[in-house]
C-alpha cells in the first residue's frame, strides 16, 4: 500500500507546471529550440553512467524538424512509418469532420498506416459499431489508395457482441468468423483489400487489457492455430487481404504461429499489436522482444498506448484541469482503470520532473523513449484533434535520437522503483 507521504504526492492539490502537460486544446507550451546534429542508433544497449556533477541542469536536445523514419513491418513488403495512425475515437469522441481533418493532417505529414478494427469505435456498442470504419472510407474516397497502409483488426473471442456478426452469438477466430468480418471491413471502408488485418485480441483464454496474472480456472478450448491460419489464407488467397498479425497475445500465442505456418505452409504473422509505454514495460521488454527479434521470428512490434491512454500527457494529473473533464477516463468512468487507480500516477509525477530536468514535456519524453526501443518498429498515436496530434508528430521530429543517456539513466531509475506501476 501506498504510505501517506505518497498519497499526499498523489493528490490532486499538487500543483503541475502548466508547462508540462497537455493543455485542453492540445497545444504544448513551446519550448526554446536547440539545434542538433539528427542521427539515428539502436537505444539499446544503454550505458547508464553517473548523473553530471553540475549546477546546470543537463538538458535533451532539441532542434529543428527531421523526417520521420519508415521500417519494414517483419518479413512483409510493407515500409511503414515510425507513426500509426490510431482511430479509435472516430465515431464515439470525433466526428466525421474531425476525424477527416486528423487523418489529412497524419498523411500530409509523413504517416503512411492506420489502424482500425471491427469492433471500433471504443467503448463498443451496438449504436455505434463500424462508425469508424465509415469514417475512414468516406476520407479514402479523397486519398490514394496505394498511399495508405490499412490496417484492421478481426475481434478474437467474445459473448455479448453477436451484434458484430449476422448469424452468430459468440465471436470465434474461426473460417466464418474471418469470412464476415473481412466482408464488412472492406465494404464500410470502401475498398478491395486490406494491407494488415490482425486478430484483435486470442480465440484462447489469454489476460489482456490490463491484465496481469494467468487463471488457470479461466482456461477454456480454442481453435487450433492451424486452422485460424488456415481460414486466414483463405482470405489471403482471395486478394482481400495482403498480410496478417495479432495483437494483445503472448510469447507463447506468436511462437504457435510461427510454428504452424513453418511446418504447413501457411501464412506467418508479420506484426504484433501490444501494449508498451513508460507505465507497462515488462511484458515486451522481457520476453517479445526476443521473440519478435529479426534474428528470430522477425515480428514487427505495433505499440499501442505508447501515453498509456493520454494518462502520459499528464492531463489527469490534475483531475480539475478542463483537459481532465474532457478526457476518456471521465467520459468512459471505469475505462484504462489500470492508469488511474494504481500507482500509476505516482510514478507519473516522477517521469513529470525528468521532462522538466531536462527540458521536456511529458509527451515529449514518453513517446521519444517509446520511439527509441530498438524492437519498436511503429507506435500507434491516437488523437482527439489536430492540435494533439501536432503535439504528438512534433515530439517524434524534434527530440533527439535517441534520448541521452542522462535522460535514459534517471528514466531506468525510476523503472526500478516503478515497474509497471499500472498492474492493478
Amino acid at each position: 500500500m501506498a504510505s501517506s507521504s505518497s498519497t499526499a504526492v498523489m493528490s490532486s492539490s499538487v500543483p503541475i507546471p502548466a508547462s508540462l502537460y497537455r493543455s485542453s486544446s492540445g497545444t504544448s507550451t513551446s519550448v526554446a529550440f536547440r539545434r542538433a546534429a539528427f542521427s539515428w542508433q539502436p537505444a539499446f544497449p544503454v550505458k547508464l553512467r553517473s548523473r553530471r556533477k553540475s549546477a546546470v541542469a543537463v538538458r535533451a536536445k532539441l532542434g529543428e524538424k527531421s523526417p520521420l523514419l519508415y521500417r519494414k513491418l517483419g518479413d512483409s513488403d510493407l515500409e511503414i512509418s515510425e507513426i500509426t495512425i490510431g482511430t479509435m475515437t472516430f465515431g464515439e469522441q470525433n466526428t466525421e469532420k474531425e476525424a477527416h481533418d486528423i487523418l489529412s493532417y497524419a498523411f500530409e505529414h509523413g504517416v503512411n498506416i492506420l489502424d482500425t478494427a471491427e469492433a471500433y469505435p471504443v467503448p463498443m456498442k451496438k449504436e455505434t459499431n463500424g462508425r469508424t470504419d465509415l469514417y475512414i472510407g468516406s476520407w479514402l474516397k479523397s486519398w490514394p489508395r496505394d498511399k495508405v497502409i490499412v490496417a484492421t483488426k478481426v475481434c478474437g473471442y467474445a459473448e455479448g457482441r453477436g451484434y458484430i456478426r449476422d448469424n452468430i452469438d459468440v465471436l470465434r477466430v474461426d473460417a466464418p468468423n474471418i469470412r464476415e468480418s473481412v466482408e464488412k471491413s472492406l465494404k464500410r471502408l470502401g475498398t478491395d483489400y486490406i494491407d494488415l488485418l490482425q486478430i484483435h485480441w486470442p480465440d484462447r483464454y489469454v489476460p489482456v487489457f490490463g491484465e496481469f496474472s494467468y487463471d488457470y480456472a479461466k482456461w477454456r478450448p480454442s481453435i487450433p492455430f492451424v486452422e485460424q491460419l488456415e481460414a486466414l489464407k483463405e482470405v489471403i488467397d482471395q486478394g482481400k487481404v495482403r498480410y496478417i498479425g495479432v495483437s494483445n497475445e503472448t510469447s507463447y500465442g506468436v511462437m504457435e504461429f510461427v510454428h504452424a505456418a513453418k511446418t504447413l505452409g501457411l501464412p506467418k504473422i508479420v506484426s504484433i499489436q501490444n501494449s508498451y509505454s513508460l507505465l507497462f514495460r515488462c511484458r515486451v521488454e522481457v520476453d517479445l522482444a526476443e521473440v519478435c527479434h529479426p534474428k528470430h521470428c522477425n515480428i514487427g512490434l505495433l505499440s499501442y498506448s505508447p501515453l498509456a491512454g493520454g494518462a502520459l500527457s499528464g492531463k489527469y494529473l490534475d483531475i480539475n484541469s478542463e483537459a481532465a473533464k474532457k478526457g476518456r477516463f471521465n467520459l468512459f468512468p471505469g475505462y484504462m482503470a489500470r492508469y488511474n487507480k494504481s500507482y500509476a500516477k505516482e510514478a507519473m509525477l516522477k517521469y513529470l520532473e525528468v521532462a522538466k530536468k531536462h527540458g521536456l514535456t511529458l509527451v515529449q519524453l514518453a513517446l521519444a523513449f517509446a520511439r527509441d526501443r530498438p524492437f519498436m518498429t511503429s507506435s500507434i498515436i491516437g488523437a482527439t484533434s489536430v492540435e494533439q496530434l501536432k503535439e504528438d508528430i512534433d515530439a517524434f521530429l524534434t527530440v533527439e535520437r535517441p534520448l541521452s543517456e542522462e535522460v535514459m539513466a534517471d528514466i531506468e531509475n525510476i523503472f526500478k522503483k516503478y515497474r509497471d506501476p499500472a498492474v492493478l
